[in-house]
């Protein structure tokens, strides 16, 4: 038995996630070439890398949204924030979660307007757009309202933008709520603040970075 235990759903997924994979050489070579120039910067994104991911997926991997649906349903998971939406890929796998819990709301956010508007074509392909609520913009606004208490909230954007998702989150969690951040391992550099403010006693979190290629953050609201 498949983790969805959905084929319709599977399908929809399988086919998805493939075309970002197929994307993946080419961002690849985006960013061998950006750090060989030596212009790279990962507190924030430049005009020239906003237009080249424009048009890409960068979905989290199937293992690791496997990973978050699995942590999702142990959570009871009913509440959920997701920041960094795109075309709406690991949506799917915290809506079937919201979905098979028992009904809930998965609210997410995505910056670009032509990937928000494929998001919610895949939300209505897999038929769980009741479960989520979409809204386009900047984070730090889009955030501002949510209705609480979060169960559980994923971080998938650019690191620039942890910081202002962190802040409009936190004052929303339960106890016991779980936070994923992808990529804080090969983005390091770029977590400096996130893991500072993690880190601080005053902030109440409990994290340990997990093995999955590169790295995803699980931090518990103590």
């Amino acid at each position: 038995m498949s983790i969805l235990n959905d084929p319709k759903l599977e399908t929809l997924l399988q086919t998805l996630q493939a075309e970002s994979a197929g994307q993946q050489q080419e961002i690849d070579a985006y960013f061998d070439r950006r750090i060989a120039e030596g212009s790279l910067s990962w507190d924030a994104l430049d005009g020239q890398s906003t237009e080249f991911f424009r048009n890409k997926m960068v979905a989290l991997e199937h293992e690791k949204a496997s990973y978050c649906y699995a942590l999702c349903r142990a959570l009871g998971a009913r509440r959920i924030v997701e920041c960094g939406t795109s075309y709406g890929v690991s949506t799917l796998y915290l809506a079937a979660a919201v979905r098979d819990n028992g009904g809930g709301k998965v609210t997410a956010t995505e910056w670009e307007p032509e990937k928000a508007a494929k998001a919610r074509v895949n939300f209505e392909k897999a038929g769980l757009q009741e479960y989520i609520d979409l809204r386009q913009g900047d984070l730090a606004e889009t955030l501002k309202s949510i209705n609480g208490p979060i169960d559980f909230a994923l971080l998938d954007v650019w690191t620039e933008a942890v910081m202002p998702a962190i802040r409009n989150v936190a004052g929303h969690l339960r106890k016991g709520a779980v936070i994923i951040a992808d990529n804080t391992i090969s983005s390091r550099p770029g977590y400096a603040a996130y893991f500072a403010y993690l880190c601080d006693p005053a902030n109440g979190f409990l994290t340990m970075t997990l093995p999955f290629e590169g790295g995803l953050e699980m931090s518990v609201k103590l």
